[in-house]
């Protein structure tokens, strides 16, 4: 009997040990694949082979920096890019802000180009502030917008169900806050074709950053090249008569 029993728990010890390799090698296999769609958003980006990730199913209105009420679906017809940003955010600036400038003066000149960036700290980020924000980067309000669309939560939900950036954080500790702004943001730039579809996703900014460089030297000009490409692609597409 003792006997028995002891073989019965060997058997039983087997049986959940397996049970358990099973069950950690299925979890691994599913995070794998989740996190695979992750890595398989920022490995598609720009690559023509993507034709439409998804269609904006809302509206954004907002004030720009000249004072003017504005809506997204304004831009249907044009090839933008849009960015998140606000004011003082020291990344925003020194990141994108240039990052953007290059894009402008790129494709300014081609009359269904446009940018616009969406602030995340509407609170903050006054007409006034917008105006010196678009000064500062010589952008042209025909072209280059700087938004501001009023309710915080609002724009947040917005920017992350509608465009899918990913979730704003505000900081807390206020030695991180003086250090980067009261928000962390995405400072990813998304490429927005004439139907309203969103067709791209490209995180310059990070790609820029020491360790993205160490990890893979040639990413930033990479991503670079496949923006500015499909850019160009989509502007030849409908391109109106004469230009």
């Amino acid at each position: 009997m003792n006997r028995k029993f002891s073989i019965f728990l060997v058997y039983a010890g087997v049986a959940v040990i397996s049970a358990a390799i099973l069950y950690t090698c299925f979890y691994i296999r599913t995070h794998q694949k989740d996190r695979s769609k992750e890595l398989d958003i920022i490995v598609q980006q720009g690559k023509a082979e993507v034709p439409t990730w998804f269609e904006i199913g809302k509206d954004l209105e907002a004030v720009n920096q000249d004072n003017q009420q504005v809506k997204l679906s304004d831009l249907r017809g044009k090839v933008w890019v849009v960015a998140q940003f606000f004011a003082v955010c020291p990344h925003c600036a020194v990141r994108n802000g240039q990052e953007l400038r290059a894009i402008y003066d790129e494709f300014k000149n081609h009359p269904d180009f446009h940018i616009t960036c969406i602030s995340v700290d509407p609170k903050e980020d006054t007409q006034s502030k917008l105006a010196d924000y678009a000064t500062a980067l010589g952008a042209d309000s025909k072209k280059w917008w700087f938004l501001n669309a009023g309710d915080t939560k609002a724009t947040h939900d917005y920017l992350e169900h509608e465009l899918k950036f990913f979730r704003v954080q505000e900081r807390t500790d206020p030695a991180d806050i003086a250090a980067n702004g009261r928000y962390a943001h995405d400072l990813s730039f998304l490429l927005v074709d004439r139907n309203f579809n969103v067709i791209g996703k490209w995180p310059l900014a990070d790609a820029r950053s020491e360790d993205a460089k160490q990890r893979d030297p040639g990413l930033y000009d990479r991503l670079k090249k496949d923006l500015y490409q499909r850019i160009r692609a989509e502007l030849e597409k409908n391109e109106t008569p004469g230009i």
